[in-house]
């Protein structure tokens, strides 16, 4: 059925009318004076560092080139189709900002109509009137505040509600749920709902595969514009996992589900266009041999660790030229694990791209600054670039280890933790990429002296930390940071200085490691639950060396300058 006919059979409001943010504009804030509000937003807007982001396309072909403007022009599809899914209609809220951002007590005719480029530019950075940095708070006064479901559900929808309704779609990863004309709940899925957006972003990509130069590259972009128009990414994501060697590559879709905070089921789209660093993707490569290894060694109870994971996994190093959505919001990738269907990790394992230029640009903008503020003198000089780049790194790898489904019959891992996997998700990745680069350095495979790995980690949780509760690595970085503290892994200063106790550091690591794949395996979401609450919070301590940070002008992430003309394309 085609779209403009499923919408008029079944009642639903379209894409440009109302959707799941019904409601939203009713809902008021305390109002603010005008001149401090004015602050706060150019306040907020200088806590991202400018970024440009180009690359050296001098090796790439005038084929390659063409190839990359498509891809960039694709992915603009799905900033479009995020904006939806965050929020609902970006037209509407942009276009009536001087009344969504006016005095609730204020007439409609007497409110101040001046441009506000400031908000504009905010808005645009947290794809909605939230501030993703600060827990999702609401910075325009007449909405309230953000459903935790986003636009993929009703806003008056209960979890009741949603719980009791049997429909086999509902947990889908690629559809709405919304109400028919009789306000019963129906799903609409993702290629209906975008039916012409979607259309136009497969044609750009097979236009983008017939520019192909190596197999493997061109088989996907066909199978991923198929998949588009299908909401079936089975195919095309085993077709990704063998695109190894092709100087290009490009991540597009519906792909994390960090945006859906209420069940923690719904995809959000993005895109990554990247250029590849054959040369540096090459010395990596070794890494990957191991992770068998690995897995058979985890600090966890052996029933936790039996899965094996494929072997196929590749891991590789980028220069990005391009974000689009889900991964533009707010705080910006690093780096990449997909991809996320555990039927295909069990298969053919995952692949790992580290984007190295936005990892220097964050580690020189943010990770320097934080470590003269806030390590202890004798230990900074520990911090640098190559341990926060494989910190990282492994951190990508651990995604692929510990376990995707649970020991006691209730499904994945997702489907069991909900809203929680995410969190976990990203703590064991965390966790267990520190207990890869112990066991590597035993192998005399990296740096043997883990002082660097250790104090670079530390630095890094001040940085994540920032990025708020409302984020899943905000949320396990706090998490992170209490259960070391409990363990004496780190000590404060009255100065407000941290000094890392590398002996109890690394015993932290195996405890968290052990806890958190035990949660994970035992599916219990009450239990889960409770450490996250336990552990996820941030102390007036902690928060008053955070605040140092934002006094010291010190940025929480970048902003991106990227596009075609950046390229010189």
């Amino acid at each position: 059925m085609q779209f403009k006919t499923l919408l008029t059979a079944i009642g639903i409001c379209g894409l440009t009318a109302c959707s799941g943010n019904k409601g939203r504009q009713e809902q008021t804030v305390p109002a603010k004076d005008a001149e401090t509000y004015t602050n706060s937003i150019q306040t907020r807007l200088n806590e991202y560092a400018k970024v440009k982001l180009t690359a050296d396309l001098s090796h790439l072909s005038a084929n390659q080139k063409q190839a990359v403007k498509l891809m960039i022009e694709a992915g603009g599809i799905m900033n479009d189709l995020y904006w939806y899914e965050a929020y609902g209609n970006k037209g509407k809220l942009l276009d009536s900002l001087f009344w969504y951002d006016s005095d609730p007590k204020t007439d409609i005719a007497d409110v101040d109509r001046s441009p506000r480029p400031d908000l504009r530019a905010f808005i645009e950075i947290n794809y909605g009137p939230w501030d993703r940095l600060d827990g999702n708070s609401s910075f325009v006064k007449r909405i309230g505040s953000k459903p935790k479901g986003a636009n993929f559900y009703p806003a008056d929808m209960t979890v009741e509600e949603f719980e009791n309704w049997t429909n086999p779609d509902k947990k889908s990863p690629y559809t709405f749920v919304r109400r028919d004309k009789t306000a019963k709940l129906i799903t609409v899925p993702y290629h209906e709902m975008f039916s012409r957006q979607i259309q136009k972003a497969a044609g750009l990509l097979r236009q983008a595969a017939d520019l192909a130069e190596t197999p493997s590259f061109k088989k996907y972009l066909r199978l991923r514009a198929e998949a588009l128009l299908t909401d079936k990414y089975f195919e095309s994501d085993m077709a990704w996992m063998d695109v190894k060697n092709n100087p290009l590559e490009v991540v597009i879709g519906p792909i994390e589900n960090y945006e859906d905070q209420l069940f923690g089921f719904k995809s959000a789209h993005e895109a990554f266009v990247l250029i590849k660093d054959l040369e540096w993707s090459k010395k990596l490569e070794r890494f990957v041999r191991y992770l068998p290894d690995l897995q058979k060694n985890l600090p966890a109870p052996d029933a936790y660790k039996q899965e094996k994971a494929g072997t196929n996994s590749d891991l590789g190093a980028y220069d990005a030229v391009f974000y689009a959505g889900d991964c533009n919001a707010g705080s910006k990738t690093i780096a990449i694990n997909l991809p996320n269907d555990e039927k295909v990790q069990m298969a053919k394992g995952s692949r790992r791209l580290q984007l190295k230029n936005i990892m220097r640009a964050k580690y020189d903008k943010i990770m320097v600054p934080i470590n003269k503020a806030l390590i202890n003198e004798k230990q900074q000089a520990f911090v640098n670039f190559d341990a926060f780049f494989s910190n990282t790194m492994f951190h990508e790898v651990a995604h692929g280890l510990g376990i995707k489904n649970t020991i006691t019959g209730k499904g994945t891992v997702r489907e069991a933790l909900k809203d929680l996997s995410s969190t976990l998700e990203e703590g064991k990745a965390d966790v267990l990429g520190i207990y890869m680069i112990q066991q590597l350095a035993k192998k005399n495979e990296i740096e043997s002296d883990m002082k660097p790995y250790y104090t670079t980690f530390l630095a890094g949780i001040f940085r994540s930390i920032r990025f708020g509760a409302s984020s899943a690595h905000g949320r396990t970085n706090m998490i992170r940071f209490n259960y070391f503290k409990e363990r004496g892994a780190f000590s404060r200063s009255a100065d407000g200085k941290y000094t890392v106790d590398y002996g109890k550091f690394a015993q932290a690591v195996d405890a968290l490691s052990k806890d958190i794949l035990v949660l994970q395996g035992d599916g219990d979401y009450a239990k889960a639950k409770a450490f996250i609450e336990k552990y996820g919070s941030v102390s007036p301590e902690l928060q008053k060396d955070l605040d140092k940070l934002s006094d010291f002008g010190i940025p929480r992430d970048i902003v991106f300058e990227q596009g075609i003309d950046v390229l010189g394309l």
